[in-house]
């Protein structure tokens, strides 16, 4: 939707059929062609709810003349890349473009511990790498976006940066964007990713940060505790599917924070990092509130966690929820 400002429309009412998405996307495919004719797009494609509904939006308007690129920062999910590459250049034919920039995102990381700093390392690195593969392909014109609304309000108010909302830095501005979900809140993502035909175990999928892992990895990231973050949130998100709990929880993941308690492993006293795990419900990410779970299944969770994830003694809970207005905490930890 090519507006020059950020305030979502007023013409724009919520999305909560398929017949309402169904005509949202007839509309963004309308004003895409027009918008792009006959030039090319370039999208960074994470895999996660938002660059998926806003990649197979813009394919549908252009086809081919849209490439996705697929980066690996080395911050993602246990099994993400190898994921997003199947479902992507299998079923959907897509034009894919995958780059492996795991050390230099980590090593550009390394000893930095302000998160808006990491939050703006990792979105300037994206920028050059998408600066780098449109020089590969010619005729690039226009960058496609993930961008939703909720992304621009937490800019705007100051709660913290987004990659993807501020402005292109001066090497990327010869691009255009296209964000055709820019003023959709994440519900309404949802809503139209399903209307659009994506799998639903894609479309309904928690949502994940584009920094990553990065902002679960509390602080200055290294590459063990990163690994820890990595392992405890699979072993997380394995017994909440073993539990019947996928698709109704809204968001639930582990932070791995940069300090140290002391513990017992085998006899011996240890000095390791806690766990702390976060689920919540949520409907469009401006508020959220904390999920009671059964305590038997807390405790086995606990348990698999200390058991398997090197370099962890202990596992916390975050009950903090979210409110605009009200004190609280956000959904992510940075």
């Amino acid at each position: 939707m090519a507006v020059a400002n950020d305030v979502r429309p007023a013409s724009l009412k919520r999305i909560k059929t398929e017949a309402q998405a169904k005509k949202f996307i007839d509309q963004q495919i309308k004003e895409i062609k027009e918008q792009v004719k006959d030039g090319k797009v370039l999208l960074a494609l994470s895999g996660g709810v938002d660059s998926s509904v806003c990649a197979a939006l813009i394919s549908k308007a252009i086809g081919k003349q849209l490439t996705c690129v697929h980066v690996n920062h080395g911050l993602l999910r246990k099994g993400e890349p190898e994921m997003v590459c199947k479902v992507f250049s299998k079923q959907f034919k897509s034009n894919l473009v995958y780059v492996d920039a795991t050390d230099r995102y980590l090593d550009a990381l390394k000893g930095v511990k302000d998160p808006e700093k990491k939050r703006k390392i990792i979105g300037k690195i994206f920028i050059d790498i998408f600066a780098e593969e449109a020089k590969k392909i010619e005729g690039v014109g226009f960058l496609g976006q993930g961008t939703i609304y909720p992304d621009i309000l937490e800019s705007k108010d100051g709660i913290k940066a987004h990659h993807n909302v501020g402005g292109l830095p001066k090497n990327m501005q010869k691009f255009q964007l296209v964000e055709p979900v820019k003023f959709l809140y994440k519900d309404e993502v949802r809503v139209v990713g399903l209307a659009l035909g994506l799998p639903e175990s894609m479309v309904m999928r928690q949502p994940f940060p584009g920094p990553g892992l990065g902002v679960r990895c509390v602080g200055a990231i290294t590459r063990d505790r990163l690994e820890a973050v990595r392992e405890s949130d699979a072993i997380l998100r394995a017994e909440f599917k073993k539990a019947g709990l996928e698709g109704h929880v809204w968001q639930y993941f582990t932070v791995v924070p940069d300090f140290r308690s002391t513990g017992i492993c085998g006899g011996q006293r240890t000095y390791e990092w806690p766990v702390v795990i976060r689920a919540i419900n949520s409907v469009d990410a401006t508020a959220a509130t904390p999920v009671e779970l059964d305590w038997k299944l807390v405790q086995s969770i606990t348990a698999k966690i200390l058991k398997n994830v090197k370099g962890v003694n202990r596992v916390l809970w975050d009950v903090t929820p979210k409110h605009p207005k009200n004190n609280s905490g956000t959904i992510e930890w940075e």
